[in-house]
């Protein structure tokens, strides 16, 4: 089994690179159930049925630069109140990357006073993620 470095991720906006990406997360996918249990089953362990897959969230941070094409582009996806394509890029030799649309839900800038000025940005992904690969074994 394979182990890969995440130094070199990276993640696109429409075709443009967000610059100046330190961390990503995500994106967390879920699978919502509920409880199936019945009085009169034989045994008296809970039971559940799957239902519906939460195609989750994406949280990105960035070193903030209020000045920066890429950075202006995030806040105006989410006050524009639209879904984009985005793409998060894995560094591996066979390419994978994730592909799906999302919304900015969340723009959060920090500045500590003895700190580098950040944001941290969460995407909500609508529809389904979509894992493409180039691996060929």
């Amino acid at each position: 089994m394979s182990k890969y470095s995440a130094y070199g991720a990276t993640l696109v906006l429409e075709g443009n690179e967000i610059a100046q990406v330190t961390n990503i997360s995500g994106p967390n996918i879920t699978l919502d159930t509920v409880d199936v249990t019945t009085h009169d089953q034989a045994h008296f362990w809970e039971e559940h049925a799957a239902t519906i897959l939460r195609s989750g969230t994406v949280t990105v941070d960035i070193i903030y630069d209020p000045n920066h094409a890429d950075h202006a582009a995030l806040l105006a996806e989410l006050v524009g109140r639209d879904y984009a394509g985005f793409a998060l890029q894995f560094p591996n030799d066979d390419y994978n990357e994730y592909v799906f649309d999302a919304f900015v839900t969340g723009f959060n800038p920090t500045a500590p006073v003895d700190g580098a000025l950040t944001a941290s940005v969460t995407l909500k992904i609508t529809g389904e993620p979509t894992l493409v690969s180039t691996y060929s074994p």
